[in-house]
């Protein structure tokens, strides 16, 4: 039977665009690629994280690449070792196979040779990669992206989730906290035990208080029978405490006696409940702050913020809007039916502008709904003209600039012009469908064609002029 587990690639190179380029292929195969900018951060990647392949990429007079190759055969003589050189370098491919690289290929990287040493490499081939496509790519609970920021975030999860400390997780709505979470619980000797989550800001504090300690029969009206809290159903496990700067001063008070003293009683009883939970909070709120404002009880900050994490904005990390981008093609292509080969440059640069006040969350919500209203291989702009509205609003002052393929440069203006059209298309010509489409009103689109009509610019294949339906 082959063993269920994620596979890690660190890829090690001066500048790495060839190492970003393959990326997408790794992560289409369930496998994740970490960059290491260089031989120290590469050395540095290795004492801390267990990979189960390395690439390396290596020119002859590069004497930090051989050493690299050198310390990692030495390092992890059992890990596989793919060295990237240049296409017919003979003195370079030799000169990788005497160093200790299992493999030599050549730059730039073709899919199908990559994918041969994948399967070729990898413990278990190509079926424990299928295998950990289905327990990684497709968990919801991946955290997908390797930016200092949130690689920073990520190791300090994984070193105090040793340890039995409360943790307090912070960062704006929409940033992943409650994944990090999970990742402590996963990382710690707790992970055999249960996972309990609830969220502070969706209940009232009456049934908030209900919903942690439990209640016994008869303890308030409708409570028919005895019912456990999720600290006695956390117990021995982590309990998640999400939005805990939205709950009441009662409430606070009697969490702080709760995590003082691992007990607390049952609402209408009078035994005494002893629990071993390991305390999660997080808030989207500067909790500091509201101590200061007198909104949070500074006792209860000092015991929940054993250790703080930080989970960065999308915005402070967009170059791992690429990876996040497949991670949720592959968590939706069976849902939507819809498999995506390549992403469009200009969606990915138009992307990279954005502001994302929604975070990871409304980048998610973006990419499934383009899945849905889309079509074919390519994953592009026109399937998601809902967004170019709001990123016209946010970038009125400036332009976005887009290198596609061809190296052409894109306005912002072309952007929208191209879903506007792509929106029309899709709706053949319904003008009401269409700005419902794109999120703006119809008077708006109908100002829009008239001035794309003015410039000439704007027209379907075939046709000589524009006829758009308004009827509802």
């Amino acid at each position: 039977m082959i063993e269920t587990r994620s596979y890690d690639i660190l890829i090690a190179g001066q500048a790495n665009e060839i190492g970003r380029s393959i990326l997408p292929a790794l992560a289409s195969r369930g496998v994740r690629g970490i960059i290491a900018s260089d031989a120290r951060e590469a050395r540095q990647r290795l004492a801390t994280q267990r990979f189960h392949m390395a690439f390396v990429q290596v020119d002859v007079a590069d004497d930090r690449a051989w050493g690299l190759i050198s310390h990692l055969c030495s390092e992890r003589p059992d890990m596989p070792l793919v060295a990237l050189g240049p296409a017919g370098d003979v003195p370079c491919a030799v000169a990788s196979t005497r160093a200790g690289a299992s493999e030599y290929l050549t730059r730039p990287v073709e899919s199908a040779r990559l994918g041969e040493l994948l399967d070729q490499l990898l413990p278990g081939g190509e079926a424990a990669i299928a295998q950990a496509n289905e327990d990684t790519c497709q968990s919801p609970y991946r955290i997908a992206g390797q930016s200092q920021a949130l690689m920073e975030t990520i190791d300090l999860a994984r070193r105090v989730a040793q340890t039995s400390m409360p943790i307090l997780i912070s960062g704006p709505s929409g940033t992943g906290k409650e994944l990090i979470s999970h990742l402590v619980h996963r990382s710690s000797r707790r992970a055999n035990g249960p996972y309990v989550s609830v969220n502070c800001a969706a209940l009232s504090e009456s049934l908030l208080e209900s919903e942690l300690f439990g209640h016994e029969r008869g303890a308030f009206t409708g409570a028919h029978a005895q019912r456990k809290g999720r600290f006695e159903l956390a117990h021995r496990g982590t309990l998640l405490l999400d939005e805990i700067s939205e709950t009441g001063p009662r409430l606070q008070a009697e969490l702080l006696r709760v995590l003082e003293q691992q007990d607390f009683q049952r609402l209408g009883g009078s035994e005494s409940v002893n629990v071993d939970v390991r305390i999660i909070c997080t808030s989207n709120r500067d909790l500091a702050s509201e101590v200061s404002k007198g909104n949070f009880r500074q006792d209860l900050y000092y015991r929940i913020r054993g250790v703080q994490l930080s989970v960065p904005s999308l915005r402070d990390r967009t170059e791992d809007i690429p990876e996040l981008i497949w991670h949720f093609v592959n968590l939706y292509a069976h849902e939507t039916r819809r498999s995506v080969s390549r992403l469009d440059d200009a969606m990915l640069a138009m992307f990279g502008q954005y502001d994302w006040p929604g975070n990871v969350r409304q980048l998610r919500n973006i990419i499934r709904t383009a899945l849905v209203l889309g079509s074919g291989p390519v994953l592009s702009l026109s399937d998601a003209p809902h967004l170019v509205g709001e990123l016209r609003e946010q970038e009125t002052q400036g332009e976005l600039v887009a290198e596609t393929a061809a190296e052409s440069v894109l306005t912002l203006q072309d952007l929208e012009r191209q879903a506007v059209l792509q929106a029309l298309k899709r709706t053949n010509s319904h003008q009401v469908k269409a700005a419902k489409l794109l999120g703006i009103s119809d008077r708006t689109l109908r100002d829009k064609i008239r001035r794309y009509r003015q410039d000439g610019h704007f027209q379907l294949e075939g046709e000589s002029t524009w006829s758009v339906s308004r009827a509802s």
